[in-house]
């Protein structure tokens, strides 16, 4: 299961007591001074700088800089939508309120066929003993309201884009190491994804339609880069990552990245060296691989890396150096692909142009 960061754990981590963060050593009134530090307190004349606070708090410090970047451009996203809401009802000749519900709610509607559906696909998630048919209806109260952000996110990703929109508002972004990773798209693609994940993890399995849809709509303009972020309570998905590095070695790697996602019940070792095999691999080199543990210090690397980012669950993305945590729908990702690709001067590629680009 994915974690995420909360205000609270935030709050918390910053009223940890110096000692159990681990304090810096002092520094000097001189040393301060040359090195153009502001001392932020004075111990008997010797200062802690600036700095050294910085450091000490820098993951939460980043954590609260990301959420604050999120919140002011989550609500610069409504403030844009409501202006081009407004200009296309004035434009139509009708209110705000009559434009949303032809173009949201009258396009989202949800039949009893997709109700059914969603639910013999699910039903093992409701409660011993619900009723089929209060099932039918929890399943109609969830999917409608979701069906109508989905659209709404549509509808205004199409009028922000023949809308003039230039957002000035500069996004947050964290340099992320990309050399010695594996990469699907374009080599010079002006926008860069970079996923950490787990091959254990459901919520990245789930993720895998929006990310091929991502791929299929933006083509070319769009390259995936791989890395690994085992989560400690899965206990196979370090070996699953040593195991797609393995076929990597022979030029496979993205073929078992695919497997291991279709086959998260079968990640056990043996698991890992059926599917090598049935990839065509070559299986003695494989499991010499698998075996004798060489990719493993790659994939806690990986997994290290993704901590100093201050990725805490999984999936988590970065566009273009942009933080994107979960497994988010389509829209988000496309808001900022947009965006980037606006920012480079670069005209995304049009839906109705890209097979499998409807509605999932």
């Amino acid at each position: 299961m994915s974690t995420q960061t909360t205000n609270a754990a935030w709050a918390a981590a910053l009223l940890l007591p110096l000692g159990a963060l681990g304090a810096p050593g002092p520094v000097r009134a001189e040393e301060a001074a040359a090195g153009g530090d502001r001392p932020v307190a004075l111990v008997e004349g010797v200062p802690i700088t600036e700095d050294q606070l910085d450091r000490l708090i820098a993951a939460q410090l980043r954590e609260l800089r990301q959420r604050e970047y999120t919140l002011r451009s989550q609500a610069l996203d409504e403030l844009i939508a409501q202006r081009l809401i407004e200009k296309e009802a004035k434009a139509r000749g009708v209110s705000a309120a009559v434009l949303v519900k032809a173009e949201v709610e009258d396009k989202a509607t949800v039949t009893e066929a997709e109700v059914k559906s969603f639910y013999q696909a699910n039903k093992d998630r409701f409660p011993p003993g619900t009723a089929e048919a209060d099932a039918l209806k929890q399943v109609e109260a969830r999917l409608g309201p979701q069906r109508q952000r989905e659209r709404r996110a549509a509808w205004v990703r199409e009028l922000r884009q023949k809308g003039a929109v230039k957002v000035l508002l500069e996004p947050l972004r964290v340099e992320v190491a990309l050399a010695g990773h594996p990469v699907r798209g374009g080599k010079d693609a002006p926008v860069t994804i970079v996923e950490f994940s787990d091959f254990q993890c459901p919520y990245c399995s789930r993720a895998r339609p929006t990310v091929n849809r991502v791929r299929q709509q933006y083509g070319e303009q769009v390259r995936i880069v791989f890395r690994h972020f085992p989560l400690a309570f899965h206990a196979e998905a370090q070996k699953a990552g040593e195991a797609a590095d393995c076929a990597g070695e022979q030029g496979r790697f993205w073929e078992m990245h695919d497997r291991l996602f279709e086959q998260q019940q079968k990640l056990q070792v043996a698991d890992l060296k059926q599917h090598a095999a049935d990839l065509g691999l070559d299986a003695a080199a494989f499991g010499q691989c698998l075996d004798s543990g060489r990719r493993g210090e790659g994939v806690r690397r990986d997994l290290e890396a993704g901590q100093e980012l201050g990725v805490s669950g999984t999936p988590a993305f970065f566009i273009n150096g942009r933080p994107l945590v979960g497994a988010q729908p389509f829209e988000s990702f496309a808001q900022v692909i947009d965006d980037e690709l606006a920012r480079a001067g670069v005209e995304p590629r049009a839906a109705a142009a890209v097979p499998g680009a409807a509605r999932q």
